[in-house]
């Protein structure tokens, strides 16, 4: 068995995934949604900045709290980008599970 074959087998099995391919159909939708795809990257950028903020130890600013509740509640009412927050967070526990599956088999828990 050759580790690299298996890797590009599982990569290819990703790819045809409903998980992936709602992702990606909803990607390319939002792209094409100037407003909802500039509320989509300034939540990432905020939740970076969080998760920033707690892996130094330190909170997270209220005002940057306060713009993220802001951002989540104007995108939960705009259907495109609702649709693809969903699809993007089903894409990412399905490749979690796929990273926690490999990391179980090799003892990296």
């Amino acid at each position: 068995m050759n580790v690299y074959d298996e890797a590009h087998s599982l990569a290819k099995a990703i790819k045809e995934s409903g998980e992936f391919k709602e992702f990606d159909r909803m990607r390319k939708e939002i792209e094409q949604d100037k407003e909802a795809s500039e509320m989509i990257g300034e939540l990432q950028q905020l939740q970076v900045q969080i998760q920033t903020a707690q892996m130094s130890g330190s909170q997270p600013d209220q005002e940057i709290m306060n713009r993220l509740q802001s951002l989540s509640t104007m995108i939960a009412t705009k259907p495109v980008a609702a649709r693809f927050m969903q699809a993007q967070g089903a894409f990412m526990i399905m490749m979690n599970d796929v990273f926690g599956i490999i990391g179980e088999a090799v003892g990296l828990n």
